[in-house]
């Protein structure tokens, strides 16, 4: 039975949805579809948190088990906050050293997901749609080239928010967060991912 921890924010959770419907718990399933016995996964994230925050709350769980794989997707809540992307990448790279240790120090089994432009969704009526989005970009490309360096998959999320974060039905009722519709296009991306590498 492999194991799994996410680390992350609001769109680990899965704000305003059902918990069976945050991408954990879909890709989980999804992999149990596949014969890849995973068990239900092993969540630290809370809406809002930024890097620090998750480094902190990571800190406090003290957990002492490691796992077969471990996603982590954080960021947006900086860039929400205006934080530049130096302060960013330090604090990014101590939290995938964190993953890579909860993976059993196996840096190909953690698994780090773009972050979310929220600057296309209904919510960001009224701000500088173009600045989030270039600042979202600056964020994927510290932690995507972190992640590289550091051989951990990149499972591209992104893209998918651009297209479908203007469709009613790929958000939740506040207009900013994903539904559980748009964490299908996640969880399959990832469960792809993640079944390829444990079946290796």
């Amino acid at each position: 039975m492999f194991t799994y921890l996410a680390l992350g924010d609001s769109y680990t959770i899965g704000e305003q949805v059902p918990v069976k419907e945050n991408f954990p718990h879909q890709a989980v399933r999804l992999l149990q579809e596949q014969q890849v016995e995973v068990a239900q996964p092993v969540i630290i994230a809370v809406t809002g948190w930024t890097t620090d925050e998750l480094a902190n709350a990571i800190r406090e769980h003290n957990l002492n088990e490691t796992f077969s794989f471990v996603t982590l997707l954080i960021g947006v809540n900086n860039q929400y906050r205006g934080r530049s992307t130096e302060d960013y990448k330090p604090q990014f790279i101590q939290l995938l050293e964190t993953a890579i240790g909860y993976a059993g120090g196996h840096a190909s089994r953690v698994f780090v997901l773009s972050i979310p432009d929220w600057g296309v969704t209904p919510f960001a009526e009224g701000r500088d749609r173009a600045q989030i989005g270039q600042d979202i970009d600056a964020y994927n490309a510290a932690n995507k080239e972190i992640t590289t360096a550091y051989k951990s998959h990149y499972v591209e999320i992104t893209d998918s928010t651009r297209t479908n974060g203007v469709d009613k039905e790929y958000l939740a009722e506040d207009g900013l967060h994903p539904s559980g519709k748009e964490y299908a296009v996640w969880a399959e991306r990832l469960a792809a991912a993640v079944a390829k590498e444990l079946k290796q």
